[in-house]
């Protein structure tokens, strides 16, 4: 069996140093952005991805790589909102958010690894266009439960999916690298 735990770490250590960069140039920002916003965002990186896997001709020089982190990071500052709430002007350090940032990334490998066991990394056999096409499932359903003003009767909520489409994201930036 290969790496999986090493290669995740790898993976979410480029996207915390990013995010942490980012914190640097723009603090905490985001922290104002709703739900249904970064769910919007997450959803424009997920569509730029699928279009650069359809499309022949590229006019803006960026991979889908960095699309990828992208949603890793948009999806742990979802989470971050979830268990913080909305602010109305930034209000986390640096150090605060990097180690909200922590705390998400580790619960999050830790679904993974459940997950993962369960599932025998079935994931090293997917395509990198399927694993785009599940984060925009995921997607289209937190958006339904956002319309449903957080309600499920019988479905996760919308925190695993977040959780879900950051190892969707790792396991498409571990076959992009190989």
């Amino acid at each position: 069996m290969q790496n999986t735990s090493g290669q995740y770490d790898a993976m979410m250590e480029i996207c915390r140093e990013l995010f942490q960069k980012k914190m640097g140039d723009y603090g905490s920002a985001w922290r104002i952005l709703r739900l249904p916003s970064l769910t919007d965002q997450i959803f424009i990186k997920a569509q730029r991805i699928r279009g650069l896997q359809e499309n022949k001709v590229r006019k803006v020089d960026e991979d889908e790589r960095s699309e990828f982190i992208g949603i890793i990071n948009y999806s742990i500052m979802a989470l971050i909102q979830l268990e913080k709430g909305v602010a109305e002007q930034p209000d986390l350090s640096t150090k605060e958010a990097i180690q909200l940032y922590e705390k998400h990334a580790a619960a999050t490998k830790a679904l993974m690894e459940n997950k993962n066991h369960d599932y025998g990394e079935a994931w090293r056999d997917m395509r990198v266009s399927s694993l785009t096409d599940l984060i925009l499932q995921k997607l289209l359903r937190v958006k339904q439960i956002e319309n449903n003003k957080g309600k499920t009767s019988v479905s996760e909520g919308v925190d695993a999916n977040y959780q879900d489409m950051v190892n969707y994201a790792v396991f498409a930036l571990i076959h992009l690298k190989s």
